[in-house]
């Protein structure tokens, strides 16, 4: 099964399974959450090698480990966790006005409303793999684009904005304003994305064409950012 064929219904339910099993630590990451993670890697300020965030949907720590039953079940769990980083990939390189954020639906007053908080613990995760290179972002005009984020996924917030994530109403007005805002950070980030890539090719220049390109989309280099230097 290649990577670039997107996860089916019944793919998505087995991952789902066993990260909600007992033989994953405590701290691993629910579905949600793992898109939320994957996306901040995907089109965040730097690419991240998965053999780096694959670590981190275990838990905080590098004792946190799965017991997987066998070699072949880790390398499909792994799988499956690769082919659904490559969603989001190329959801945001083809067509990034039509992503779709994992939201969790619930039920309030006879309304459905949407709940981004644990997808915007994910994203927080990601970031914090490579806090200062954000900082751009925050710093810039568009900073406010980050602020959904911030009120939904930061441990701590300020007293007064409570208010906001607090009433469920209000937190699914937030959720729909952060998911219109994930193509514009994405933008944000694509062409200051592109030249640290480069920096890293210069640094590590024995790159095969054939071998699976460094930022981690799972194409092969040359299909990659290898295409994009030969241009």
């Amino acid at each position: 099964m290649q990577l670039d064929q997107p996860l089916s219904e019944k793919e998505f339910d087995e991952l789902d399974s066993f990260l909600l099993s007992d033989r994953t630590p405590e701290d691993a990451m629910t579905m949600d959450m793992l898109h939320g993670y994957l996306t901040a890697i995907a089109i965040g300020p730097e690419s991240i090698m998965p053999s780096e965030w694959l670590k981190k949907v275990w838990g905080k720590e590098d004792t946190d480990i799965p017991s997987f039953k066998h070699e072949k079940e880790e390398q499909r769990i792994i799988h499956l966790i690769m082919r659904f980083m490559n969603e989001v990939l190329v959801t945001f390189e083809v067509a990034p006005k039509e992503f779709e954020p994992l939201f969790v639906e619930h039920e309030h007053e006879g309304q459905t409303l949407i709940n981004a908080e644990a997808w915007c613990w994910g994203f927080y995760e990601g970031m914090d793999l490579r806090p200062g290179s954000w900082q751009p972002i925050w710093d810039s005009e568009v900073a406010d684009l980050m602020r959904p984020v911030y009120l939904l996924g930061a441990d701590e917030i300020e007293e007064e904005e409570l208010a906001l994530v607090e009433d469920p109403v209000k937190a699914h007005k937030l959720a729909l304003e952060l998911e219109a805002n994930l193509p514009n950070i994405y933008k944000f980030w694509l062409p200051r994305r592109k030249a640290a890539v480069e920096t890293v090719k210069r640094e590590e220049p024995k790159v095969g064409r054939n071998d699976d390109c460094p930022c981690g989309s799972g194409k092969k280099y040359k299909k990659c950012h290898g295409a994009e230097s030969a241009e």
